[in-house]
């Protein structure tokens, strides 16, 4: 069996260069034909600045880059009719709606986090949500470190959803406590940001009832995790029909 094939956009940023390495562990299994990225880099395949520059093929497009980038990627998944497989977060209404529209053309993966462990711990949100009901709070804590630009990380976003979804209704999502002196009322989920180091990546859920607290969490301790995820991603995807995929299809696939 032939190794899937992957363009790399933002190959050479952080979680491009994990998938890098991952790759390179799985070297059976995945080879990486061409990157795209606006900051050079020697690299062992082409790089080039705009993905409209590149000239070799691939079975999925892999994007760790900017959300920013969405357009020109979703054009070229299009033309070239190629899975798109979208790791990065922080994207605007705007570009969700393209994601949905693009999906209609070739297959479309996204994540707000490509770790297994995490996409586990979405189900378990689910779970506890259910049966704990409108008489425990749920607040959300994530850390992350001092780089990351976009605040709270879309893996917080995902767990609150994850929860919200469990009420009638929905829920409010609060960001920030300090301007407004108030009782925390019963339509909240707080989200609270920490960035700091070199912090990887931390999520508590926290279910706070009248005399006992219960917390879901998940701490990665290196970048490898998300990028075996997109590896894992990335080979469901490859030959999929049109459609809009997540980790959730990956999971369930894997327990057949």
């Amino acid at each position: 069996m032939n190794p899937v094939s992957i363009l790399l956009c933002g190959c050479n940023g952080r979680m491009g260069k994990a998938v890098q390495s991952a790759v390179a562990r799985h070297a059976d299994a995945f080879t990486v034909t061409a990157g795209v990225d606006i900051a050079p880099a020697q690299c062992s395949f082409p790089v080039y600045p705009s993905v409209e520059q590149v000239r070799e093929r691939a079975d999925v497009l892999v994007d760790f880059s900017h959300h920013s980038a969405l357009p020109s990627l979703c054009a070229y998944a299009k033309a070239n009719r190629v899975p798109l497989v979208v790791c990065s977060t922080g994207h605007t209404e705007e570009e969700l709606e393209l994601l949905t529209q693009t999906s209609k053309e070739v297959a479309v993966f996204r994540s707000g986090n490509m770790s297994l462990g995490v996409n586990l711990l979405l189900e378990l949100v689910k779970k506890a949500a259910a049966v704990l009901g409108e008489d425990f709070d749920v607040e959300i804590i994530e850390k992350h470190h001092n780089k990351k630009l976009d605040a709270p990380s879309g893996t917080a976003l995902m767990l609150a959803d994850a929860a919200a979804e469990q009420f009638e209704g929905g829920k409010d999502y609060v960001f920030d406590r300090h301007s407004v002196r108030r009782e925390r009322n019963k339509r909240e989920i707080g989200i609270s940001s920490v960035r700091g180091g070199n912090i990887v990546g931390e999520h508590e859920v926290l279910f706070c009832g009248e005399n006992e607290t219960l917390t879901l969490s998940h701490q990665a301790a290196s970048r490898e995790v998300f990028a075996d995820g997109a590896l894992k991603a990335a080979a469901f995807m490859a030959g999929l029909a049109p459609g809009f995929y997540s980790m959730s299809d990956v999971l369930a696939e894997a327990l057949g």
